[in-house]
């Protein structure tokens, strides 16, 4: 029996990796994805497989309940993997109330749809979320989040993490719906949106512009492969039993300013300019509010219980990453310049 299962947020950047990863791997599952297409949302993330036959795009909002509940009639689904979220703390300190309405809110139309039209059949139905280490707040410079820290968010982006979190477990609770979550450390690589620390040094390195760096850039964290994160995700999906968490972190944990060092170092030598060169680029920015210094994430528990372990260490990862964004200059600058969010709106302005 073909398992259709959706993929809220597929258009993102994790979220793009995580559709390829099952359409290339399941040819027999179909995956729809939903994407609002926000701003961190573009198909040209998926222009490789969006003519597979067991993949199809509905452009709509998790926050929009009747057509929640309307997809949820029409298609059927199997499962649920919900990657769809706000996602920058940035964002979250100017305009919190966005990322309640989209990760709790959301979450919760998309719960309900769930516990409304699997009743019955949980047994073989399964909601997945996918979180974040920031729902456990900071750590001092010793210790890793287990599955078991608790949580403590410091930002409106990870409160409303966290608030979907607990939502997740209390339908399992409460309801019976088969639930897992996992909660996952930074990651970097392909298709990420350069708003973000890895591709934003990369772009201004490439264009000779300043690379901000928070406070004196002593923050740590610890960064996860990308394609390694939907490896995870497909282990934890098949696996998992219902009811548990695991923490997906790649054990490379990096001060900013030491990842930038590096970075620099990598971009000087794949550019052809003068070691050094890109360093002085580097301008220290006041530090944001609510910046947590440290995180680190203990995945023993996904290794041991489910075999998965990163694949790349981070040197060879962020190499990959700058060749990447380097071969892929058209893609950056569609949404550097933002033409990306004009051709798909214009696209699927009638549907």
């Amino acid at each position: 029996m073909i398992k259709k299962i959706l993929i809220t947020g597929g258009a993102g950047f994790i979220g793009s990796h995580v559709v390829r990863h099952f359409i290339n791997k399941y040819p027999d599952y179909m995956i729809i994805n939903l994407d609002k297409l926000t701003y961190a949302g573009n198909l040209a993330n998926l222009t490789d497989i969006e003519d597979e036959a067991n993949y199809k795009f509905i452009k709509g909002d998790i926050v929009d309940e009747g057509f929640i509940n309307k997809l949820f009639e029409n298609e059927n689904f199997d499962a649920v993997i919900h990657l769809a979220a706000e996602s920058h703390v940035d964002r979250s300190i100017t305009n919190p109330l966005e990322f309640v309405m989209t990760n709790v809110v959301g979450t919760v139309n998309l719960l309900n749809a769930a516990k409304n039209y699997w009743v019955g059949n949980y047994s073989n139905k399964l909601f997945y979320h996918v979180s974040t280490d920031e729902v456990y707040g900071a750590l001092g410079e010793a210790g890793m989040f287990t599955e078991e820290t608790n949580y403590d968010p410091h930002s409106p982006y990870s409160a409303s993490k966290a608030s979907s979190d607990h939502f997740v477990r209390a339908y399992q609770d409460t309801y019976g719906l088969n639930t897992v979550i996992s909660n996952c450390s930074n990651n970097y690589g392909s298709y990420h949106f350069p708003e973000k620390l890895i591709p934003l040094a990369i772009n201004n390195i490439k264009n000779n512009k300043p690379v901000p760096i928070y406070g004196k850039g002593e923050n740590v964290r610890d960064w996860l492969w990308v394609e390694d994160h939907a490896r995870a995700i497909d282990v934890i999906f098949h696996e998992a039993t219902p009811g548990t968490t695991y923490n997906i972190g790649g054990h490379n944990e990096w001060k900013n300013i030491d990842l930038v060092y590096l970075l620099c170092k990598i971009m000087d030598k794949k550019l052809q300019r003068e070691p050094g060169t890109s360093e002085k680029l580097l301008t220290f920015v006041t530090d944001r509010a609510g910046h947590d210094l440290r995180y680190a994430i203990d995945s023993s528990k996904l290794q041991n219980e489910l075999g998965w372990k990163p694949s790349l260490q981070f040197e060879e990862g962020l190499e990959k990453t700058v060749d990447w964004y380097l071969s892929n200059e058209e893609w950056l600058n569609n949404v550097t310049t933002g033409n990306y969010q004009s051709y798909y709106a214009d696209q699927y302005s009638n549907r």
